[in-house]
């Protein structure tokens, strides 16, 4: 018997960095749903912006998930102004790209501390409680480089095989609970975003539209998902690797241009990303050097 998906209506959402992006299409896909999202984005402004443009249901808030008491201060309004939350999405991620060896030391950081301590604080912040009330569901966006590791994006490769682990691991100890609060992660291709500006494409997979990756998320919710691949005929490809041998697996990967998806990335069309990345925290300013961008 097929399941019965979930209704959404008047569920209360908050997203991580949804003033662009996947985070917005998402914030207008749950609006659609009937659901009540709070948008949080280091931009507070753009926040309130998209929050406008959706709608009455829909409120914009200043996030930076890097820090403990912005993301309480965060949730805190969003139950204030809409009541308790059901849903929490960690879309917040930055991808500054270039070779391992060239990457500087803080942009390293700063893309651990968005992309993984972010997801850590947003998950210690809202299961409690969602626990509480023995309800809620958490999805955290990864990507297919958490699964594969992408050259040109060694660190962020690394960051979204965290998120995976991280999402696993907190889902087995919520079972040992035996609690009904749900976990998913989502691992999309590369993304038409300003984030995904300038890499290339792989044999037989498009980027895809940040609508896409929303349609999944709200899928993911309604029918309980927990392994969210976008599109879905790449969770078939990933199967096959498993049972290849590496080399033949990894000669595949690079007949497909897999491998230069990240490592071939358009410098010139990245440049205002990169730029805007690498100051995504008002205190860390790049230097004059290109690498200090992780060109």
């Amino acid at each position: 018997m097929a399941k019965k998906p979930r209704i959404l209506v008047g569920q209360v959402a908050a997203i991580t960095g949804a003033a662009r992006g996947i985070g917005k299409a998402t914030a207008q896909a749950f609006a659609r749903e009937g659901m009540k999202v709070a948008i949080g984005d280091l931009d507070a402004d753009l926040a309130e912006q998209t929050a406008a443009e959706i709608g009455p249901n829909a409120a914009g808030f200043a996030l930076d998930v890097t820090r403990r008491d912005s993301f309480e201060a965060f949730v805190d309004a969003a139950e204030e102004r809409f009541g308790p939350l059901d849903v929490l999405v960690n879309n917040a991620g930055i991808m500054p790209l270039g070779r391992f060896i060239d990457e500087d030391d803080a942009t390293a950081i700063r893309m651990i501390d968005i992309n993984v301590h972010g997801v850590i604080l947003g998950m210690k912040i809202a299961l409690p409680r969602m626990m509480a009330r023995d309800r809620g569901h958490v999805v955290n966006i990864s990507s297919q480089a958490g699964k594969y590791g992408a050259p040109g994006g060694a660190t962020y490769s690394a960051t979204k095989h965290a998120v995976v682990g991280l999402t696993e691991a907190v889902r087995g100890e919520l079972h040992i609970d035996r609690s009904n609060v749900e976990l998913s992660y989502v691992m999309p291709f590369v993304v038409d975003t300003e984030l995904g500006a300038g890499t290339g494409e792989a044999f037989g997979l498009k980027h895809l539209r940040p609508e896409q990756v929303a349609d999944a998320i709200v899928h993911a919710i309604q029918y309980r998902v927990v392994d969210v691949w976008v599109p879905r005929s790449s969770h078939r490809t990933q199967r096959l690797n498993q049972v290849l041998p590496r080399r033949i697996s990894e000669r595949i990967a690079r007949a497909m241009k897999a491998d230069r998806v990240l490592m071939g990335a358009d410098k010139q069309a990245r440049a205002a990303y990169e730029l805007r990345a690498a100051r995504s925290e008002p205190g860390l300013e790049p230097a004059d050097e290109p690498r200090r961008l992780a060109s």
